[in-house]
């Protein structure tokens, strides 16, 4: 099996070491993933610049981009003999949960190998400094197992949130939950008094009940969210189309 792995922390990120490295123990693994921490960067690409890629290893590359570069670049640039299997993303330092999965880089990653037309996993510690990421990163390689032995159709695409003690026995499948609206920038000035700002802290919980990612960790369970990229809001189809003929 050849499996793609990228992030959004860096590739010396230890989340990231710790997935291949359990990947690694079954199949093919290639490393493709940003020069440095690019959290929160969602689905961009870079168009301004080239982009340069650094060989570290025979299997570890990086690059000064995005998650989404390093993907677009492993999938386009040559590196690979052949498409991979799979494409898996993380593990991530802190949740992927409801509204983040706008913003989050990992899924970003793993969701580009998915317009390709590949199976894409993001995996998501729920966690800080690490916390339980040794356990998360086994059943990560657990559940890539099962999908050699019973693959899902492709393409798909999975987001996987990591409670601190995760367990294959206590897989979830849900839905994204849903965050209140994010806290305001905070303003500062800088030493020469030029104002400056900081995004704040994300919102708390406002959907967050049973069959929710949200519940689902905070039950300690691994949360499974499939995720698809069409945005078509089709309930308001009819009524723009109301509003144009009017």
């Amino acid at each position: 099996m050849r499996i793609l792995v990228s992030n959004d922390d860096g590739y010396s990120a230890p989340g990231i070491e710790a997935l291949a490295a359990a990947l690694g123990a079954f199949a093919d693994v290639i490393v493709v993933a940003p020069d440095r921490n690019r959290s929160g960067a969602s689905h961009s690409l870079t168009l301004d610049r080239p982009l340069r890629l650094t060989e570290t290893s025979a299997r570890v590359h990086h690059v000064d981009g995005t998650p989404t570069d390093c993907v677009h670049v492993a999938l386009t640039g040559g590196l690979l003999d052949a498409p991979p299997d799979l494409v898996v993303s993380g593990i991530n330092n802190g949740a992927n949960l409801g509204d983040d999965t706008m913003y989050s880089g990992t899924v970003a990653a793993a969701m580009e190998a998915y317009l390709f037309g590949l199976p894409a996993i993001a995996f998501s510690l729920c966690t800080r400094d690490w916390a339980g990421l040794d356990r998360a990163a086994e059943v990560a390689a657990q559940l890539v197992r099962r999908q050699l032995r019973q693959p899902l159709a492709a393409p798909f695409l999975l987001s996987v949130n990591f409670p601190l003690a995760a367990d294959l026995a206590r897989c979830e499948v849900t839905r994204l939950g849903k965050r209140h609206s994010s806290e305001p920038v905070l303003r500062e000035r800088d030493v020469d008094g030029r104002i400056m700002f900081r995004i704040g802290a994300v919102g708390g919980e406002r959907e967050a009940g049973p069959g929710t990612d949200f519940h689902a960790v905070a039950q300690g369970s691994v949360s499974i969210t499939p995720l698809h990229h069409d945005l078509t809001h089709t309930a308001r189809l009819d009524g723009l189309r109301d509003w144009l003929g009017a």
